[in-house]
C-alpha cells in the first residue's frame, strides 16, 4: 500500500484523512500472465494501480491484428479511462504480459471521495493533465511525424527498461511496424 500512497502523493499531497478514506475503497487483485484486467466490450468500472507486473493496452482490428496503444508497468494507474468516463463499452483490452499484482478501486466510489476531499481532486486534475493532455500530445505527434526508427528511440525514452521485458512483436505492434522492421532498426543502432 505504501507504493500506492506514494504514487498518489506524487501528483498532489494528500491529507491523512483523505488517504484513510481512499485506502478503504482499494482491494488487492492478482492477475496471471495473459489474464485480463479488462476485455474489449466490457464497461469499465475500476482503476488499477500496478504494484507488480506489466500490462498492454490494446485494440484488435477487424482483421485480427493487435495494435498496442500503451504499456503500463509498476507504479502506473491503468484503466480504459474514456470508456469509464462515458460509461460505455471499452474498445480496448488490458492484458497482463507478466504475472501481476494490482490495487484496484471502484471509480464511482473514487468520484464520491473527490467531492469530499479537494486534495484528492487536485491529484485527479494533475494526473489527467500529465497523462491525458501532455503525454498524449507527444504520442500524437510522434505517431504522425516520426519515422519508425525515431518512434523506436522515443519508445526507449518513454519506457526505460521495458525493452528487455517485452517480446519483439509487442514493441513492433506499439510502433506500428512489423517485427522484421524492428529487427532491422535494432541492428542499425
Amino acid at each position: 500500500m505504501d507504493s500506492f500512497v506514494k504514487a498518489l502523493n506524487s501528483y498532489a499531497p494528500l491529507s491523512a484523512a483523505c488517504i484513510t478514506e481512499v485506502v478503504k475503497i482499494v482491494r488487492s487483485k492478482s492477475i496471471p500472465k495473459h489474464g485480463f484486467l479488462l476485455r474489449e466490450g466490457s464497461v469499465p468500472k475500476t482503476v488499477a494501480f500496478v504494484k507488480k507486473g506489466l500490462f498492454s493496452y490494446y485494440y484488435t482490428t477487424e482483421e485480427g491484428n493487435i495494435v498496442i496503444k500503451k504499456f503500463f508497468a509498476e507504479h502506473s494507474f491503468v484503466a480504459s479511462t474514456s470508456a469509464m468516463l462515458q460509461k460505455k463499452p471499452s474498445l480496448f483490452n488490458i492484458c497482463a504480459l507478466e504475472d501481476a499484482e494490482v490495487l484496484e478501486y471502484d471509480f464511482s466510489c473514487f468520484q464520491q471521495l473527490i467531492a469530499k476531499f479537494p486534495d484528492l481532486a487536485m491529484f485527479y486534475i494533475n494526473y489527467m493533465e500529465r497523462h491525458w493532455i501532455v503525454a498524449k500530445e507527444v504520442l500524437e505527434i510522434t505517431a504522425k511525424y516520426q519515422n519508425a526508427k525515431e518512434r523506436y528511440l522515443t519508445f526507449q525514452v518513454m519506457y526505460p527498461g521495458l525493452n528487455e521485458r517485452l517480446k519483439q512483436h509487442h514493441v513492433a505492434s506499439y510502433l506500428g511496424i512489423t517485427p522484421t522492421q524492428l529487427s532491422r532498426i535494432r541492428k542499425e543502432l
